[in-house]
């Protein structure tokens, strides 16, 4: 019987299985060197890694707390104003409060209505219960900035600032977009429409440009409450929005802040005034106005 050759450390042997044929088959002989043969070995040494710890993911440890499956829920944002008897005399309740070290005073009306005004607003007018400035308006030719609609009559065209406030059949949208269907709608039915800086947008901050501190007021939406707040100390925009956010608004635009002029009437009809009165201001400067139900 003829014997094979003894291999070399280069080689490997494959035996084929055992053959009846007078001439058996000859041991097929693959070179690969010593690399090759480490090369083989990791393979198969990762393979039966990679097999081992997917088993061993699989299997929670004696010890480990198998975590309880539960369905996902939004937390309860609490109402920030008190329930009014729709019978009361409308009035502006007042809310102090700290938001990461930042005093915000906040604004909430009671049985009233909003609309836009442009114009000097009457003092003397006992249904105005909340009055602050809204829009913007131009240095060079003293024009409103962005859109603006007052009571169903386009007053102003543009979009230099993507954050809007509309008031359509007594019912407020607060919101950030380039183009909204609002602004038409507004026009249709005798309605109100204004642009301003977004601060929040479903719940997360907006970035904007300007980077000076002053006394900052907005309007804001927090979980379908309308509400103005104005910080009782110097923010930039982003501290001012990232404490709204923390007060849970979902949605804000910026109202005129630094000393423009405002006032609110509380419950008891004592008149809370904040910024500096300036009766020598552009005819086109606007105003939200709350105004009592009954009046």
């Amino acid at each position: 019987m003829k014997q094979n050759k003894d291999i070399q450390d280069n080689e490997i042997r494959v035996l084929g299985s055992e053959s009846k044929s007078k001439h058996p088959p000859k041991p097929v002989l693959w070179k690969c060197g010593m690399f090759g043969l480490i090369t083989i070995g990791m393979v198969v040494a990762s393979i039966s890694l990679l097999k081992d710890k997917k088993t061993e993911s699989d299997e929670p440890g004696y010890f480990e707390t198998v975590p309880e499956i539960m369905e996902s829920s939004q937390p309860k944002i609490d109402r920030l104003g008190t329930d009014v008897d729709p019978l009361v005399r409308g009035f502006t309740q007042a809310i102090d409060t700290i938001i990461n070290d930042i005093p915000l005073r906040i604004y909430i009306p009671h049985n009233a209505n909003m609309t836009l005004h442009v114009g000097n607003v009457n003092k003397e007018d006992t249904s105005i219960v909340f009055a602050a400035q809204a829009a913007d308006i131009r240095r060079d030719n003293k024009k409103i900035v962005g859109a603006f609609v007052l009571k169903g009559k386009p007053l102003a065209w543009g979009l230099s600032k993507i954050g809007y406030c509309a008031i359509i059949d007594d019912e407020i949208t607060i919101g950030v977009a380039d183009n909204s269907p609002l602004f038409e709608s507004a026009t249709e039915k005798e309605g109100y429409f204004f642009r301003q800086y977004p601060l929040v947008n479903n719940g997360k901050l907006v970035e904007n440009e300007p980077k000076n501190k002053a006394i900052r007021r907005s309007i804001c939406d927090r979980n379908g409450e309308i509400m103005m707040i104005e910080s009782l100390s110097t923010e930039s925009f982003h501290d001012f929005a990232q404490a709204l956010v923390d007060l849970g608004v979902k949605n804000a635009i910026y109202l005129v802040g630094s000393t423009s002029f405002g006032w609110a009437v509380d419950e008891n009809d004592d008149r809370i005034e904040f910024g500096i009165e300036n009766k020598n201001l552009p005819p086109n400067t606007s105003y939200i106005i709350w105004r009592r139900n009954e009046e």
